[in-house]
């Protein structure tokens, strides 16, 4: 269980985590930056829980929708938004913009557009600390529809032969792309599937940040342990459409309806008050905090430079001794 500080960093994150989509959000709607963009709001508690547990030195792969991922890790937030705005000052020089985010300070190593591919490279760079002797995990997040790929039972099979200290974390939002979790997947559970591969299958409440903080803690002690990966199937819902200007008209709109009144952000909010845990003006203070980091880094991005254009042949190979 975690204690009241520990549950306010949650809470920090899931407000950060919140107020940068919805500004992400504005600011492709008023014109300031055109960019591909994957609203991952309703999934705030996963990531929150998940990067108290983590340390710096941990390893995250995650995918196109998984800024959320990224900053609960510790992106910094100017660096995020110069990078996906394009400019020199972003984590990748702005050549990787937001479908490709990397902070290797941080432990976010790649950001895939591709689905399912953070699976074996999570796989990769948790066989180095293996091999290395390194007390580091490695988390990769993906969506439910990548359970059905051919690298999600690759990975876990490997992961489970070696046991590597890899977390394979399923956000379950119920809807891969356009299409509902049911009539694209057999298994009733995402978890069951951990048991073809003779590793750890939990399924816990995606919005509940205790309950996945105890997840998350169960499965890095497993893998810094040497005791091998745990599958996480955290349930949840997304509240926008797959990719920015889709309306998700083809979600049914009582089962919106039904998943925002269960929106993580604000039960968990009220639960910290109703716990003693913060006052209400205490995370006002919070809020507005963020706020006023959002303007920063917003104005910090679009003031940086472009990237120059011999900067396109730079990174491109590695020199050889």
């Amino acid at each position: 269980m975690p204690d009241g500080p520990t549950k306010l960093e949650m809470f920090r994150k899931m407000a950060l985590l919140k107020a940068n989509d919805e500004r992400s959000r504005k600011v492709i709607t008023t014109g300031r930056l055109i960019m591909p963009y994957y609203s991952y709001r309703g999934q705030e508690a996963i990531p929150a829980a998940m990067g108290v547990v983590l340390k710096d030195t941990d390893y995250l792969c995650t995918i196109y929708r998984g800024i959320h991922d990224m900053l609960a890790k510790g992106l910094p937030l100017k660096s995020l938004w110069a990078e996906i705005a394009g400019r020199v000052e972003g984590t990748c020089k702005g050549k990787g913009g937001p479908m490709h985010l990397t902070d290797v300070e941080h432990g976010v190593m790649v950001t895939t557009g591709i689905v399912g591919a953070s699976m074996p490279i999570a796989n990769g760079l948790a066989w180095a600390s293996q091999l290395r002797g390194e007390d580091r995990v490695a988390v990769a997040t993906f969506g439910d529809a990548a359970s059905n790929i051919g690298a999600f039972h690759e990975a876990l099979n490997l992961a489970s032969v070696w046991k590597l200290p890899t977390i394979f974390v399923c956000q379950n939002n119920l809807w891969g792309e356009h299409t509902a979790y049911e009539k694209s997947t057999s298994a009733k559970r995402i978890a069951d599937r951990a048991a073809a591969y003779c590793m750890p299958g939990i399924c816990v409440d995606g919005n509940d940040p205790v309950e996945l903080y105890g997840a998350f803690c169960e499965a890095v002690a497993r893998a810094r342990a040497g005791e091998g990966p745990t599958l996480i199937e955290a349930v949840t819902f997304r509240f926008q459409g797959h990719v920015f200007g889709d309306a998700s008209g083809y979600i049914p709109k009582e089962e919106m309806e039904a998943a925002k009144a269960r929106d993580p952000y604000p039960l968990f909010r009220a639960r910290l008050i109703a716990e003693a845990i913060a006052t209400e003006e205490e995370l006002s203070a919070i809020e507005a905090a963020h706020e006023a980091s959002l303007d920063e880094a917003v104005e910090f991005a679009l003031a940086s430079p472009f990237p120059a254009a011999e900067e396109a042949c730079t990174d491109v190979y590695g020199e050889v001794a």
